[in-house]
């Protein structure tokens, strides 16, 4: 049974994808595997509870963290978004996942964040709101601050060429994954092909020239299964083609 009041807390539609955050894409696409009804709010993260966008208020209980609101889906509707899937294969759902957001994630962000051309047409509008003589100064404290992330994290330690190399380990491992299947796990899409989609459509973007996306596009089978996910969960967003890719 759909919930009376839902709620997603988003960013908003940017650089060629339905919303700028892959975690809110995730938890989108999980809602619509879900069948729940939601309404769609935008903020920006300083206003979220723990800081960062996913967030749902469901009948007025705030949940925050992509993976906190999955659970809370699961256990208050009596859903699975793993149905069918063995103690094994939700082992490896969870180690896909890890290997998205807490690594390929990161690297996604440090070319979009760090690489100066990209950083300016990119991350630096979100500045924009600001007042226009406050602009600058907030964009190299957001550029700054991101740095310091990256660094905290370690990939940030690493050279922009080693950087490209640990992404694209990701990248393959996740295409020797899925292989000629249709999703990750098989033939009907779970839980981690929501995360999968997020992470590498914002990998994929045409707006952004990266490794990682040319990473992404030496491989056939990934970029058809972002084309599939895409038109499947957001119909109405124009996905820009990338090569001659097969899309069935």
């Amino acid at each position: 049974m759909s919930p009376s009041t839902l709620t997603l807390y988003a960013t908003r539609a940017g650089f060629g994808m339905p919303d700028t955050s892959p975690f809110v894409i995730k938890t989108e696409v999980q809602l619509k595997m879900a069948g729940l009804a939601y309404q769609r709010e935008s903020c920006i993260p300083p206003q979220a509870p723990k800081g960062k966008v996913p967030y749902i208020v469901d009948d007025g209980e705030v949940v925050a963290d992509s993976t906190f609101i999955r659970e809370h889906l699961e256990r208050k509707y009596g859903i699975d978004l793993d149905a069918g899937l063995d103690s094994r294969q939700r082992a490896e759902s969870w180690a896909i996942e890890r290997l998205l957001e807490d690594h390929l994630y990161f690297a996604m962000v440090w070319f979009r964040w760090i690489v100066p051309e990209n950083f300016a047409k990119g991350p630096a509008r979100f500045a924009d709101f600001a007042p226009e003589a406050e602009r600058e100064q907030l964009r190299q404290q957001m550029q700054a601050r991101k740095q310091e992330d990256m660094r905290a994290h370690g990939i940030g330690r690493h050279s922009a060429e080693e950087i490209a190399r640990l992404g694209e380990r990701s990248i393959e491992a996740v295409a020797q994954w899925l292989g000629g299947r249709r999703y990750l796990m098989g033939e009907r899409p779970s839980s981690v092909d929501a995360t999968a989609l997020g992470v590498l459509a914002s990998v994929l973007t045409p707006f952004f020239d990266t490794p990682l996306r040319q990473a992404v596009l030496a491989r056939s089978n990934l970029v058809a299964y972002v084309h599939r996910m895409m038109g499947h969960y957001y119909p109405d967003h124009v996905w820009e083609p990338v090569l001659n890719a097969q899309t069935a």
